[in-house]
Formats: structure tokens, C-alpha cells, sequence
């Protein structure tokens, strides 16, 4: 039974030919032995064993039988089996003649490929291939053939029956004649594997444009696998520091000797608070020895990614970047940076120091800056200040006209430029006012962009006093108040270009006092002075503000009549000789009585130039004190045609 068990079907049909071959010949003796001549003994003898094998024959025979029912019943167990299973798989399964023919293949295959199975069993294995990867098929089949192999393990492409390629991996082995020991047919297992390779697609896609951005950006990568034995390097990186490919790779400690000294300890602590588990990552910066001397900066990054069941590091992985570039720039900054705030601390220094106001605004026109002279200025303090809009604390408006004086930011056509006011009144908040003069700068950046403005401003209100003083002084007599020479002249010479352009007429008088110059000789020049005084006061009662006042010097007086017309002239001059005639004058106890004489000339197109006017009422004074004093002369024009020249101003009485 252990021989049957072992030789199985074919130990089995051998030994039912020995049994029945036993079974013939004990048949044949039992037959035979009668007939033939020998003892009772011999005879009996014989029938009793011709009876033993018989019956052993039986006995054999029906476990045979029974073996042999056994057998089969396993068989088609088996094959039952085999059937569910190549059935129910969820991989695909094929057998293949050796000629390529699908000799049957499971749903799983069919479906896999888009075919039913009657469809993909009309096929062969070259149908259904992809043409790029048919000759794997071919060298396979051919080694199998040969008995160079007798299993297979592989990865290729098969076509959907849409004509889009799959991917399956292989696994199968070949089935051999138990007789002759040649190959019969191929059985394979054959598993979906697209998705997978698709996914590998993708992610080696993914890798390269990841190296390629790591290899563009300047940055290496260096990984740590102690089960390979230690560090390696990318090419970038080992580039980076002037080496070859794979010449650093190996030792895992190496590249903290390359560190520069002054950095080496604090990489160092970094490394091992990481590798400790203290910190989620590493990451420093620090200077790496180049291959021919020179130092590198490097910005390095990494994170452990495996730890064995003691904590101790497995894996790690991290980049390198050169920063080099960004260290210069970053020391240059630095300096750029001390000399900056040198150079600030020098102008806040002088700012705070110099005698004029500063206030410095942003390009939103808020307060940036306030030296203690714009604070004392403004009335506001610089920590209130800050921050605040410009209008909050600097108000300044014209001097003349009231309105403010805008401080505005040039536009983008205009061309950037400093702009001075000295008429300009900085009005407090508490509405006291000082006059200004103030300087507005604009801040413009490299790029040209206004970035606010920078005013400089003084107290102008003394000096502004004095320009009105000085203009006052030079226009008017300092003893009488009234219009000096000059000023009146000027007054006069736009009086007969006007005249001149535009038409009109104006009536000019020439008044010189009568007994002035006994005043003088009896009371001094004090006496004199206190007269002309009075009598300028008088010429203002007499005429109205809008009429021209002057002192020509001595006691001649000019007026000028800018309303009224012709006729007004001989009425105002006389309205004068009686105020000045009734002007009771005394001075130490002794009363004084003055006139005066007036001459006339208009003043209108046609009538000559200024000295010519002033000329003729000379004249016409002159024969007003020949005619017996206080009294009013009138000009004609035909007094200044003759030859003779014109007369000087008459003198005092």
C-alpha cells in the first residue's frame, strides 16, 4: 500500500496486471493439477496453495479496486477544485499550448482584457501582447521548450481588447509528460498590475520634476540608511562643495569635520537634540569646507524617518542649500544697516540740535518725526504727535489772504521740488498765531515714489515785524506818517500809465505852507516838526482814505484827487487852505498862524510825463503865493509849451 500510495495511478496499473497475471496462473494450476499425475499429497498440497494465492489475489484485488475508486474520487475532488479555484480567482489565469494557443483561461483574465472567455480562448498569447514587449514572450516560450527553465517570473504588457495597453505580472510554470518528461502546455498566473504601474509612472514622474526643481534651485540631498551602511549624497550636493558624485559618501560623521570651527559645536548641539528626539527636525546654518579651501554657507534641513524598537536613528533624510549668495547680501545689509543708523542718529542729532523746526511725514501724510523746536512751534508734544495726520498738529495758512497753504504730494507728471512760503502764519490749536517762513521738501525713493515730506519752518515773527517796519519806513515820511517822495512817485507813475491805457483823470495838488518858516526861527525845529504834524493830520481830516497823501519834503505836500473828476479839484484845495488857516498851533504859550498855497494840474492822457505834471502845479503854486498867498492857482497847459523851462519846486515862505 505505501508503494502504491507512492507511485501513485501509475504504480497502480501495474500492479493490477501482477495481480491479475497471479490471479491467471493460480487459476491455471488449480485446473491443471488433476490432470496431471501426481500424489494425493502433492496434489492437496498444491490446491491448498493454488487457494491461498487465489484468495490473496481476491483479497489484493478488492483493495486495489477500492484504491483505485479512492483515487479517483480524489482525482476529480482535485480537479473540482482546480476548476472553483482558476474560476473564482481573482487574478487571472491561463494555460497555454506551446504553440501560443489559450487553451483555457479564467473570467478574471477575460475581464481583465475586456474579452469573454470563449473570445479570449479563440486567441493566442501573441494577439493579445503588446508588440513592444513580444519577444519576452518569445525567449520564454523558447527556454521552456529547450528545459532551460521550467518556472517564469515576470512583468509585461498585454492589449484591452479597446487597444489600450495593461500591465500584468507573470507567474507561472510548465507542465511535463510524466512519461517522456517534454513540456506539454504552460500554466499561468497572471495579476493586474496597471494600476500599480501607473502609480510608479507618477511618482517617477514626480521625482524627477522634484529633482530637477532641487538641481535648478541649487540644492542637494543627502539620506542616512544605517542598514546600507551609512550617508549618501546627490550629485548637487557633492557638486556644491567641489567633489565628485559618490567620492563623500560612506561615513555618516564626515561632514561635521568639514564644518567650519566656530560653527562645528552649535551643528553639533542641533545634531544631537535631533537625533535625541528633543526636536521635530534639524535645521542650521553654517559653513562647509569647499574641495580647494574655500568656505560655503549652507542652510541644511532633515528629518529622521525610522527608528529601531531603542530610538536609535535608522533613517534620515534632509537637503542642502547653498546660501551663499544670500550671507554676502545679508553681511553687506548688515553693514549698510550700521552705517544707516550712524547716519540716522547723526540727522536725529542734528535735527534735534539746530534752531529751525522739522516735522517729517509719511507718504499718508502722517507725522513720522518732531524735533523740540516743532514741538515749542506747534504747541504739540512729539508723543502726541506721532502717528497723527500733519493737519492734527501743523496748520499754517497765507498771511494775506487767510487760506491754507496746501501741502500736497507731487504728482506723477510733475517733477519733485522744494517748495518756500515766507508769507505763511502758523495758527495753534489754542488760535494763537506766529508768522512762518517754511521750506516743503518732498521724500522721493530710488525708484522715484513719494514717500512723504520733510517741512522745515522758523519763527519768522520778528523778522516779519521788521520787513513791515523797514517797508513801511521806506515807503513814508518817518515825522509826518504820511507817503514819502519816493513812494508817492511811484504812485504817481502808475497813475499816468493807467491814465494813459485806460483813460480817466486825476487831479494833482502842490500845497506849500505860507509863514511855515517863522514858526521855525521862533519856536526851533521842534516846533516846526510839531506843526507838520499837525498839519498832516489835517490833510487826512480834510480828504478822504482814498485820496493820496504825501510830504515831498520841508512844508510841501502833494495830493492826489483819484475820485471826483475836474471839479472837485478847486473845491478840496480850498477845503484845505481853510482847515490850515484855522489850524490853532501854539507852542510855548505862543500861538501860531500859518496858510497855504495850492497849485493845480490834472492828470489825464495827453498831460506828460510825471515831472512834467509835478512841474506845472509847481508853477501854479507859485503864482498862487504871487498872487497873495492862500489861495488856489490852477495849471494850464499852455504854461509849460513856451520855451521857457519849467520852474523849481517853490520854496518855503
Amino acid at each position: 500500500m505505501a508503494w502504491l500510495n507512492w507511485k501513485g495511478l501509475r504504480a497502480d496499473r501495474h500492479a493490477a496486471q501482477g495481480l491479475l497475471a497471479i490471479g491467471l496462473v493460480a487459476t491455471a494450476v488449480s485446473i491443471l493439477l488433476p490432470r496431471l499425475e501426481f500424489g494425493a499429497d502433492a496434489l492437496r498440497l498444491g490446491l491448498q496453495i493454488s487457494v491461498a494465492i487465489t484468495a490473496v489475489t481476491l483479497f489484493l484485488s478488492a483493495m486495489f479496486i477500492h484504491r483505485i475508486v479512492d483515487d479517483r474520487r480524489q482525482i476529480a475532488e482535485s480537479e473540482q477544485r482546480f476548476r472553483r479555484a482558476m474560476e473564482d480567482s481573482a487574478i487571472g489565469v491561463a494555460i497555454v499550448g506551446l504553440d501560443g494557443r489559450i487553451v483555457q483561461a479564467n473570467p478574471a483574465f477575460a475581464d481583465m482584457l475586456g474579452y469573454t472567455q470563449s473570445e479570449i480562448e479563440a486567441l493566442t498569447f501573441l494577439q493579445i501582447t503588446h508588440p513592444d514587449d513580444l519577444q519576452i514572450g518569445r525567449e520564454t516560450m523558447m527556454s521552456l521548450k529547450e528545459g532551460k527553465i521550467h518556472s517564469f517570473h515576470f512583468e509585461k504588457r498585454y492589449l484591452h481588447k479597446d487597444g489600450t495597453p495593461v500591465w500584468a505580472q507573470l507567474a507561472g510554470s510548465v507542465i511535463l509528460d510524466e512519461d517522456t518528461g517534454k513540456p506539454l502546455y504552460l500554466v499561468s498566473q497572471i495579476e493586474d498590475i496597471d494600476a500599480r504601474k501607473q502609480a510608479e509612472a507618477r511618482i517617477a514622474e514626480a521625482e524627477t520634476r522634484w529633482n530637477f526643481a532641487l538641481t535648478s534651485t541649487g540644492q542637494g540631498v543627502w539620506s542616512l540608511d544605517m542598514r546600507k551602511g551609512g550617508t549618501t549624497y546627490s550629485e548637487t550636493w557633492a557638486k556644491m562643495l567641489g567633489y565628485a558624485a559618490g567620492e563623500l559618501d560612506g561615513d555618516p560623521d564626515r561632514w561635521l569635520t568639514m564644518i567650519h570651527p566656530d560653527d562645528q559645536a552649535r551643528v553639533a548641539e542641533a545634531d544631537r537634540a535631533h537625533l535625541a528626539g528633543e526636536t521635530p527636525f534639524f535645521e542650521a546654518e553654517f559653513r562647509m569646507r569647499h574641495k580647494d579651501g574655500h568656505w560655503v554657507w549652507i542652510l541644511d534641513r532633515g528629518k529622521t524617518i525610522e527608528r529601531d524598537a531603542e530610538g536609535r536613528v535608522i533613517r534620515a533624510i534632509g537637503s542642502l542649500t547653498d546660501i551663499t549668495q544670500r550671507k554676502e547680501a545679508e553681511t553687506r545689509l548688515m553693514v549698510s544697516a550700521a552705517m544707516l543708523a550712524d547716519e540716522k542718529e547723526r540727522l536725529r542729532v542734528t535735527l534735534q540740535s539746530i534752531g529751525d523746526a522739522v516735522i517729517c511725514t509719511d507718504a499718508a501724510n502722517r507725522i513720522t518725526f518732531m524735533n523740540p523746536i516743532a514741538e515749542k512751534l506747534t504747541g504739540v508734544d512729539v508723543g502726541e504727535a506721532l502717528g497723527k495726520l500733519l493737519g492734527h498738529v501743523y496748520w499754517a495758512v497765507d498771511e494775506e489772504s487767510g487760506q491754507r497753504i496746501g501741502l500736497t504730494r507731487p504728482s506723477a507728471s510733475e517733477r519733485p521740488r522744494c517748495d518756500q512760503n515766507t508769507r505763511a502764519v502758523l495758527v495753534r490749536r489754542d488760535d494763537t498765531r506766529c508768522s512762518i517762513r517754511q521750506v516743503v521738501s518732498p521724500i522721493m525713493n530710488d525708484r522715484e515714489q513719494f514717500c512723504g515730506l520733510v517741512i522745515v519752518f522758523q519763527d519768522f515773527t520778528d523778522a516779519r515785524a521788521l520787513q513791515r517796519q523797514l517797508a513801511y519806513a521806506a515807503a513814508h515820511d518817518a515825522l509826518t506818517g504820511l507817503a514819502n517822495r519816493s513812494s508817492f512817485m511811484r504812485t504817481m507813475e502808475e497813475l499816468v500809465d493807467q491814465c494813459r491805457l485806460n483813460g480817466g483823470e486825476h487831479q494833482f495838488m502842490f500845497v506849500d505852507l505860507d509863514h511855515f518858516k517863522a514858526v521855525n526861527d521862533t519856536g526851533g525845529h521842534a516846533a516846526g516838526d510839531a506843526l507838520l504834524r499837525r498839519v498832516a493830520e489835517t490833510l487826512r481830516n480834510v480828504l478822504g482814505p482814498e485820496e493820496i497823501v504825501a510830504r515831498l519834503g520841508g512844508d510841501e505836500f502833494a495830493v492826489i484827487l483819484t475820485s471826483g473828476g475836474a471839479a472837485r479839484g478847486p473845491v478840496a484845495a480850498r477845503s484845505i487852505i481853510d482847515a490850515i488857516r484855522h489850524l490853532n498851533f501854539s507852542w510855548d504859550g505862543r500861538t501860531h498862524s500859518i496858510g497855504a498855497s495850492i497849485g493845480l494840474a490834472p492828470i489825464r492822457a495827453g498831460c506828460g510825463e510825471v515831472d512834467e505834471i509835478i512841474a506845472r502845479a509847481d508853477a501854479a503854486c507859485y503864482d498862487a503865493k504871487a498872487a497873495g498867498r492862500g489861495c488856489v492857482s490852477e495849471a494850464l497847459y499852455e504854461d509849460i509849451r513856451d520855451d521857457s523851462a519849467p520852474a523849481p519846486l517853490a520854496a518855503a515862505s
